[in-house]
């Protein structure tokens, strides 16, 4: 398996503003992303420590986001996707290059969980 460069906890919440104001003003993480429907925050001192918000809207940019229950970052999008095959893994969403830049598709795990596995495309290309 090609190694994972960050893992994000995708939580789902019905009050988005309560949401943010928990992690941000609470916890202390910060916004590294903010669209229609979705907050990604990050910590400050361990930048690939995040957790991502999300929420129903009617302009989310990705609404693939309500399927998931982790996201994960990887070196190697096209590895993982064949390793996963390899194994017999349940593929639910299949391996897509989408508008916003990463190359991903979604896996469930034995639990039933499901994992988005990325790769910004910038990075498979060598940019």
């Amino acid at each position: 398996m090609t190694g994972i460069r960050r893992a994000m906890p995708v939580v789902f919440t019905d009050d988005p503003q309560g949401s943010r104001a928990f992690y941000v003003d609470f916890l202390g993480l910060r916004v590294a992303m903010e669209q229609d429907g979705f907050l990604m925050l990050q910590s400050p001192t361990v930048p690939t420590t995040q957790v991502i918000l999300a929420w129903a809207h009617p302009t989310v940019m990705d609404p693939q986001v309500h399927r998931l229950d982790i996201s994960t970052e990887v070196a190697d999008v096209d590895a993982a996707h064949a390793d996963a095959l390899a194994r017999g893994l349940e593929i639910v969403y299949p391996l897509t290059d989408e508008p916003w830049g990463i190359r991903r598709f979604f896996v469930r795990e034995p639990s039933g969980t499901v994992v988005n596995v990325t790769t910004h495309i910038a990075d498979l290309d060598g940019a």
